[in-house]
């Protein structure tokens, strides 16, 4: 009997607060119109006779009332709807879908005494937002059941029921990757005092382990291993593939459906997250039922295509919508104004950063960042096993500012107090969850190729082909040279006797086609599509007696990686080096990319899609820069310093990922370290509480102990999206 009295008292109570609350929001919002009415010659809350204060101030309420119940009646809907309209747009739409409600909440009010202009009704209706949003969540804060109950409802969650009717479950794992943060840049941000959320992880005794990607190292190859436990035959970002006649691009939906089949298939698993998880903003979806901003999903048509949910679940709430939108003008603003400010430094290197790339930026490092955000914040208030996360807006940035600077500072601050607001979600959570950070590979500076020699490996190709160049390739020195040696080649090819027997039986089709050229960071891939095998040495100098020489011995670029008749395959560098593959080593001409090298690239040789000529630039070890064959000055694909040099930040309560003094190597031995630990969850060794060392750095600024516990079971999220 008195537990049910005290029960039913603390509804009313409950209830009692949630009503004060109301009227607080509804009573600031009424304040903040009539300012704005004084404020906005075009805004007005009174007829056109005037009227007494108290009459404005009654009509101000009703305008408050009437635009607070659309939103929270109509904005999901009309979100909701244009579900299908491009991220981009949907973000540039938010302000006059809110300026919209305003109109119609105006004219609700009798006698016709609120009006406004389209253009006035944006602005009231974003402060209006922004002031009701910033008044709620200040209430929250003192209120710990008002705050959990704010996180459900902003992040789309149901709430559990009462904890005490169920055991407490394992702990839950959050994988949140940096896209491209390499692990000196993690550790210089970190010394620099740019990201003390991660500090304060490292001081409480998390794991900072280095790993080495493959020769591939880009997004594509490093996800597909570490989701689904192999990137086998991923040679590069994009690639030529001669049985299909296909040109395989990573980030493309239907190459990306294609890889995660592949690697299903060799596999015979479904993924990392196959087991209760959620994959957020990947290209591949590991397995995973709830998948947003997902590229293999996003492929699909119809109703079982869930990968905009995190839109709905970010952008239903209208506070969330109008404070994404005014960021994602602010970054386009701020983009502009660092790339006229490179300008005018004359920095060095530097690409144009014009064009659509300010708003590319703008939604990689705003609205990718948001959306993804609080979508795992909605997976850790629904209890789900395991979540895995892609936050790229650094390795955007990077690309065009470099990998280290303020802009990219900038954008690092940003992302720390993202993991600071996910820790700190994840007090709240029905199970205890461990956070660990990693990146997918590193980005490496310097001049891009044609910056540095007037061309692109494109032409450089052309040239020692013999085929048509522009007069500007032709001017400059590394043209001219191409075409001087690929001149003479063919006049020495002329006076060859004529091959017979069984080499005359190897001669190449005689309809040739031009060479596909492709590039991926500073990796380049050249293939022959009229060949349907992969061409050897002997046959390419058979066809282009120059090309692999003028190749090999550009200054710009490293060593080759080709097929041989004689030797299998080999590697080719400047001064006329040839080495078998299989004779490769650490300390031959691949040295100064350091330990590994040889290793990564005797992979390659054996993917079944590598391409007739594999070409990796020049690496500067004293100044870790390399030369990208596309247009950034931060890249990565190939090897050549900090872009084969990720990291992986784990808590203390998971085992180390490597046995002291090892080495974690490859994208694929990661996956195997992520599945041990989330077997860890059953095993005794694994505390179900996390130490309070762990909870006092999960969240800068608050309390030991702070973490409150969150009603109920875990609910499952049933709904499709």
């Amino acid at each position: 009997m008195g537990d049910g009295l005290r029960g039913g008292t603390d509804r009313w109570r409950r209830a009692g607060r949630a009503g004060v609350r109301v009227l607080t929001v509804w009573a600031v919002s009424t304040g903040t119109l009539l300012v704005l009415a004084g404020l906005l010659p075009d805004f007005q809350l009174q007829s056109a006779d005037g009227d007494s204060l108290t009459r404005t101030a009654l009509t101000a309420a009703s305008a408050a009332g009437a635009f607070g119940l659309l939103t929270a009646l109509v904005w999901p809907l009309v979100v909701r709807a244009l579900l299908l309209v491009p991220a981009l747009v949907l973000g540039l739409l938010v302000f006059f879908l809110n300026g919209s409600l305003l109109l119609v909440a105006l004219w609700l009010i009798p006698d016709g005494r609120g009006a406004a202009d389209p253009e006035t009704a944006v602005v009231v209706a974003a402060v209006m937002s922004a002031v009701a949003s910033a008044t709620s969540t200040a209430l929250a804060v003192r209120d710990d059941d008002a705050y959990r109950r704010r996180l459900y409802r902003l992040t789309g969650r149901t709430r559990p029921r009462d904890p005490r009717t169920v055991p407490e479950p394992p702990p839950g794992t959050v994988f949140l990757q940096l896209d491209g943060v390499g692990h000196e840049v993690l550790r210089s941000a970190v010394a620099d005092g740019v990201m003390p959320t991660v500090a304060g992880w490292l001081a409480a005794g998390h794991r900072l382990t280095p790993w080495r990607t493959d020769w591939s190292s880009q997004t594509g190859a490093s996800q597909l291993g570490i989701l689904h436990g192999s990137n086998e035959d991923v040679p590069a970002f994009r690639w030529y593939e001669k049985d299909t006649g296909r040109l395989m691009v990573s980030n493309r939906p239907a190459s990306a459906v294609e890889l995660q089949r592949r690697a299903v298939r060799r596999t015979g698993d479904g993924g990392l997250l196959s087991l209760d998880g959620a994959s957020r903003g990947n290209l591949f979806s590991g397995g995973a039922d709830q998948v947003a901003l997902v590229l293999t999903v996003a492929a699909r048509r119809g109703r079982r295509n869930r990968s905009r949910a995190g839109y709905f679940a970010y952008f239903s709430d209208p506070a969330n919508a109008v404070r994404t939108a005014g960021s994602f003008v602010n970054e386009v603003v701020r983009e502009v104004a660092q790339s006229i400010r490179a300008r005018l430094r004359r920095d060095r290197p530097r690409i144009p950063r014009g064009g659509t790339y300010p708003f590319v930026r703008a939604f990689a490092t705003v609205i990718e960042r948001d959306v993804v955000v609080a979508a795992v914040m909605g997976d850790m208030l629904a209890g789900r096993t395991a979540v895995y996360a892609d936050l790229v807006a650094y390795d955007e940035v990077a690309h065009h500012s470099g990998p280290q600077g303020r802009d990219t500072d900038q954008v690092l601050r940003r992302l720390d107090r993202s993991l600071a607001l996910v820790a700190r979600v994840a007090e709240h959570a029905p199970r205890p969850y461990r956070i660990v950070l990693l990146s997918d590979h590193g980005q490496s500076p310097g001049e891009t190729f044609e910056g540095a020699y007037g061309l692109t490996l494109k032409d450089l190709v052309r040239a020692g082909c013999g085929l048509p160049v522009s007069r500007r390739v032709g001017r400059t020195r590394s043209g001219a040279e191409a075409r001087d040696a690929a001149r003479d080649a063919l006049r020495s090819a002329l006076h060859r006797p004529v091959e017979t027997g069984e080499e005359a039986e190897r001669e190449l089709p005689a309809r040739r086609s031009e060479p596909v050229v492709l590039a991926s960071g500073n990796l380049g891939l050249i293939s022959f599509p009229d060949v349907p095998h992969r061409m050897t040495k002997e046959e390419i100098d058979r066809r282009h007696p120059a090309l692999l020489r003028t190749l090999a011995q550009h200054p710009g670029i490293g060593f080759l990686l080709v097929a041989s008749a004689e030797h299998g395959s080999v590697v080719l560098a400047g001064d006329g080096v040839e080495v078998p593959v299989a004779e490769l080593a650490d300390d031959g001409p691949l040295a100064v990319f350091g330990r590994g090298a040889a290793e990564a690239v005797r992979r390659t040789d054996g993917f079944p899609h590598v391409a007739d000529v594999m070409v990796n630039s020049m690496y500067d070890p004293a100044a870790g820069t390399v030369h990208a064959f596309e247009e950034q000055i931060g890249s990565h694909g190939g090897l050549g310093g900090e872009q084969s040099r990720p990291f992986l930040l784990s808590p203390p309560e998971l085992s180390p990922p490597v046995a002291e003094g090892g080495e974690l190597v490859g994208a694929e031995r990661v996956h195997r370290v992520l599945r041990r630990w989330l077997r860890e969850v059953d095993g005794p060794q694994v505390p179900l509480e996390r130490p309070a060392a762990t909870r006092e750095s999960s969240a800068p600024g608050t309390e030991a102990g702070s973490a409150l516990p969150v009603e109920g079971p875990v609910v499952p999220d049933t709904r499709k999206h």
